[in-house]
C-alpha cells in the first residue's frame, strides 16, 4: 500500500513489541511533565521570560550528559542503563507532585526539569542503540514510521489530556497520572533480553573521540544534526503555547493547540506508507524542515484559534515526516558498534534545538511581541535550513540505495 502503515516490525520482534509499549508509556509520562511543568510555570509567575528560561538549566545536561549517555550505550549494558534511568523519570514525577502538593516553588519545578532532562540524556543513546539491533535492518524504515506513530500518539494525548487536567483539576493531578505511567513503562523495559554491548574503547574519553571522529568522516550525518538543530532553535513554540491559550476566551483552548503538533505528525505517519518508495532521505528532511517554518510562521502571525491549529498541524505533519527520514538513515547507515554515541551526538540536534527554542521564543516575546516571536521564528527556521541544503550538498545528494555506508551495515547485520 503507498499508504498506511507496515506492521512488520511489531509482528516479527516479540522484544521491539514490549519496547515499543514501554516507550509509549514513556513517552506520555515525558510529555505530560513537560508541559505542565510549563503551564505551572506560568501559574506561579506570570512570565513568558521565566517559562522560556527552562531551557537554561537543560543545555549542560544535554549537550554533557547526552554525549556521555552515547558512550555508556556502547560500554555498559543497555537494558540497565534503559531501566535505571527509567526508575529516575518516575521517582521526578513523583517529586513534582509532592511539590505541588505541599507548596508549589518555581525553583523546585527548574531543578527538577534539569534533572529529569539529564535522566533522559542518558537514557535515550542506549535505548536508540537497543531499538536498532531489536528490528532487521530491512525493516528500520517501517520501525520508524512505527516510532512515530507512538511518539506522535503519546504527544497527541498526553498534552491534550493534561493540559485539561491541569486547568480543570490542578497540575497535582496530572503529575499523578505520569508517575502512573512511569510505574507502567519500568517492567517492561527490565522485560527486554540483554542486548550485546558495543565494541567501543575502554577509556570514554578515547571512546568518545571515535565516535566524533565518525561522525566528523560524515557530512550527510552532520547536515541532518545541523537542520534539525536550526529548525527547532528558530521555531519551537510548545512553551509559549500557555500564553497563546490565555489570548482566547475559549477554556479547552491550551488543549487544543497542544493537540496540534501531534496532530500533524499522526495524520502524516499513519499515511506513511509512500516513503518506502523514497530512497534520497537528505532531500526529504531539508524539504520537511522548511514546510515546519512554514507552518510556525502560519501560527505564529495568525490571530485566530483555527488557523493557528491549521499552522501547527502543518508544521507537526512536515516534522514528523522528518523524523521518520532522519531515524532511518541513522539506523540503516551506522554501524552498532558506534550506534549508541552516535545516539549522543544526535540527542544534542534534536534536543538542544527545543531547548535553545524555548529560550530564543521567551526572550524575543518579552523584547518585542509574542506573535511577533513565534512567526519571525519559523521563517527563520525555513531560511536556515534552505541554507544548510547548499553548503552541505551531500546530504542534499543521500541515496539509500547506492550510499556505500548503508551497504556496509546491511552487510554487517546480515553476517552470521
Amino acid at each position: 500500500m503507498r499508504v498506511g502503515v507496515d506492521l512488520g516490525p511489531l509482528r516479527t520482534s516479540p522484544a521491539f513489541r514490549r519496547l515499543y509499549v514501554a516507550r509509549f508509556f514513556s513517552g506520555v509520562g515525558n510529555q505530560l511533565t513537560y508541559v505542565v511543568t510549563a503551564y505551572q510555570l506560568r501559574l506561579l509567575t506570570h512570565s513568558v521570560m521565566a517559562v522560556g528560561s527552562l531551557g537554561l538549566v537543560e543545555v549542560i545536561p544535554i549537550v554533557v550528559l547526552g554525549l556521555y549517555g552515547g558512550v555508556l550505550a556502547d560500554h555498559l549494558d543497555r537494558r540497565v542503563m534503559a531501566v535505571a534511568t527509567e526508575v529516575a523519570l518516575g521517582l521526578l514525577s513523583a517529586a513534582l507532585l509532592i511539590n505541588t502538593l505541599w507548596h508549589p516553588h518555581a525553583w523546585v519545578l527548574y531543578a527538577v526539569d534539569a534533572l529529569v532532562v539529564s535522566a533522559g540524556a542518558l537514557q535515550t543513546p542506549s535505548v536508540a542503540a537497543m531499538r536498532q539491533l531489536l528490528v532487521r535492518h530491512d525493516e528500520q524504515k517501517a520501525a520508524a514510521t512505527l516510532g512515530a506513530i507512538r511518539d506522535t500518539t503519546a504527544t497527541l494525548v498526553a498534552p491534550a489530556i493534561g493540559g485539561l487536567i491541569a486547568v480543570l483539576a490542578g497540575p497535582g493531578w496530572a503529575y499523578l497520572v505520569t508517575v502512573v505511567a512511569f510505574t507502567i513503562s519500568v517492567p517492561l523495559l527490565a522485560s527486554l533480553p540483554r542486548p550485546p554491548r558495543g565494541a567501543g574503547g575502554s577509556a570514554v574519553a578515547a571512546s568518545l573521540r571515535v565516535g566524533l571522529r565518525y561522525t566528523r568522516s560524515r557530512p550527510d550525518l552532520i547536515g541532518t544534526y545541523v537542520v534539525d538543530l536550526l529548525a527547532m532553535a528558530w521555531a519551537y513554540p510548545v512553551v509559549m503555547l500557555p500564553f497563546v491559550a490565555a489570548s482566547f476566551s475559549q477554556p479547552d483552548a491550551l488543549a487544543l493547540l497542544y493537540l496540534g503538533l501531534p496532530l500533524g505528525a499522526l495524520l502524516a505517519s499513519v499515511s506513511a506508507g509512500w516513503t518506502r518508495h523514497v530512497h534520497r532521505y537528505g532531500r526529504a528532511i531539508v524539504v520537511s524542515a522548511v514546510v515546519w517554518g512554514a507552518g510556525i510562521a502560519l501560527f505564529g502571525f495568525a490571530r485566530s484559534l483555527p488557523i493557528d491549529l491549521v499552522g501547527l498541524t502543518i508544521a507537526g505533519a512536515a516534522d514528523g515526516m522528518s523524523g521518520i527520514f532522519r531515524t532511518t538513515m541513522w539506523n540503516e547507515s551506522i554501524p552498532p558498534d558506534v550506534r549508541g554515541r552516535l545516539a549522543g551526538v544526535e540527542l544534542i540536534s534534536y534536543a538542544l534545538g527545543p531547548t535553545t527554542g524555548q529560550l530564543r521564543s521567551g526572550w524575543m516575546a518579552a523584547w518585542l511581541s509574542l506573535r511577533l516571536s513565534l512567526g519571525l521564528g519559523g521563517v527563520g527556521a525555513a531560511g536556515s535550513v534552505a541554507g544548510v541544503a547548499v553548503a552541505l550538498p551531500r546530504l542534499w545528494s543521500f541515496d539509500a540505495r547506492t550510499d556505500e555506508n548503508v551497504a556496509a551495515v546491511a552487510r554487517e547485520r546480515a553476517a552470521p
